[in-house]
């Protein structure tokens, strides 16, 4: 097979082969009858972060490091989420093979700093009085001039309460402009919207298929722009979600559950709880359907006889479990908890609302030692974030089921590829399509 010139990759969360046939994503199904499709088996956990590290690398998260959303810094006792800097994936990446082929990469993460000729990604600029809603971008002054053609990027609109298809809008915007002004031989746009209609409504929800539409409609937008720009027949489109979701009813709250057992210890300032991350003998990282737990030396039996004994949790991984899993690495938890497939892991460990910490009831994805998806609710009385974990209604992460089926994604290509096996393709072999110039 002859390389095309040009991919254009996609990242529309929440896809699956099943919505093939559904009437819902003509544009989709035209690329993948044309050319091929598969199930796609996500890496463990099957997070936005991680996988994102694994499909652009082909190495597993015991390779480049990227073990969840959140990492836990040992030296420093802090948990930080949506961490942006390039580095903190330790393997090359796609961008990294650049012979003469020139790449852009809008709205993935870890890209701040990526050895790509064009990024752009999200960076606010957080002040005393407000918010700068900014974008980090390469070459310097690229949003900046996006901004201009496009309108500023609505941050509201990409996370929280008033998260919508508009995020989504304004990235494709930026690819169809990138691809006329620069004309990247490679081009990696991320479309996250339909993953906040599912993670609220769930599944089958009317809404979430209303988003699936409109993830279709940017595809086909794009098609045409290659049409009009010529390039049609040298560009393979490339088509992929990070994960599939379960409907949830529930989460349990996995902090409060080591609280209770006298492992997790709170600091109270201000009539507030916060988690203490220096005496607690074991505390959670939790991310959706899987969480880090970090435990201190002598209370790794115990810390897991609890975990064992709770209810809603499916699996507790030890050394083993996490080289069988290819999650052991040194920023992974002494253990990791894998949720129920209708169940999910709050971050919360407070007995008495009042007593939590005031981040808690607002968007604020750094400051929480957790994923935090009710940050897409509102409470209409006060405004504010609730805390009422039973809202959501999707989530995802555990393992994926060849057998079951659960967990496992789409891929989809313009062109062929020989990656797939018995209708499954895996997560670290999606590399290999990519076309150099």
């Amino acid at each position: 097979m002859v390389a095309p010139e040009y991919s254009i990759v996609l990242d529309i969360v929440g896809l699956e082969v099943e919505h093939l046939n559904s009437g819902l994503v003509p544009n989709i199904a035209k690329i993948a009858n044309d050319g091929e499709y598969a199930k796609l088996e996500p890496v463990f956990p099957a997070v936005t972060c991680t996988v994102q590290a694994s499909l652009l690398s082909g190495k597993y998260p015991n390779e480049h490091g990227i073990v969840a959303n959140g990492l836990y810094d040992r030296n420093a006792y802090f948990v930080s989420f949506w961490e942006q800097p390039s580095s903190l994936v330790r393997a090359e990446r796609i961008w990294d093979r650049r012979n003469s082929c020139t790449s852009a990469v809008l709205f993935w993460q870890n890209t701040m700093y990526a050895n790509s000729d064009i990024v752009v990604t999200p960076r606010p600029i957080h002040l005393d009085d407000g918010v700068v809603m900014w974008c980090y971008s390469k070459p310097v002054g690229y949003y900046e001039e996006l901004r201009d053609k496009l309108g500023e990027f609505d941050l509201a609109s990409y996370w929280g309460p008033l998260a919508s298809p508009r995020s989504s809008e304004w990235i494709a915007n930026a690819a169809e402009y990138t691809l006329e002004k620069h004309r990247p031989n490679q081009l990696f746009a991320y479309i996250p919207h339909v993953d906040y209609s599912v993670q609220r409504f769930g599944k089958s929800d009317a809404r979430a298929r209303d988003d699936l539409k409109k993830a279709d409609d940017i595809v086909g937008r794009l098609v045409q722009k290659t049409s009009e720009l010529g390039i049609k027949d040298k560009t393979q489109f490339i088509i992929i979600s990070e994960y599939s979701f379960n409907d949830v009813q529930g989460a349990i709250p996995l902090n409060l559950v080591l609280r209770d057992a006298g492992l997790l210890a709170v600091r109270e300032i201000q009539d507030k709880e916060y988690l203490d991350f220096e005496f607690s003998k074991a505390f959670a990282m939790v991310d959706h359907q899987a969480a880090h737990i970090f435990v201190k030396d002598g209370f790794e039996r115990a810390a897991r006889k609890i975990l064992e004994a709770t209810a809603g949790i499916d699996k507790v991984l030890d050394s083993e479990g996490k080289k069988r899993l290819k999650i052991d690495h040194e920023r992974s938890g002494e253990l990791v908890a894998i949720a129920e497939r209708d169940k999910w892991f709050s971050y919360y460990w407070w007995h008495d609302e009042k007593k939590a910490p005031a981040f808690a009831r607002k968007v604020d994805i750094h400051r929480k030692p957790g994923y935090d998806p009710v940050e897409l609710f509102v409470d209409p009385k006060t405004k504010s974030i609730p805390l009422d974990a039973s809202l959501v209604r999707g989530s995802h992460g555990r393992p994926a089921d060849l057998e079951t089926g659960e967990g496992l994604a789409f891929y989809a290509s313009s062109s062929k590829h020989d990656i797939t096996k018995s209708g499954i393709a895996k997560c670290t072999d999606i590399i290999k399509c990519l076309a150099a110039a």
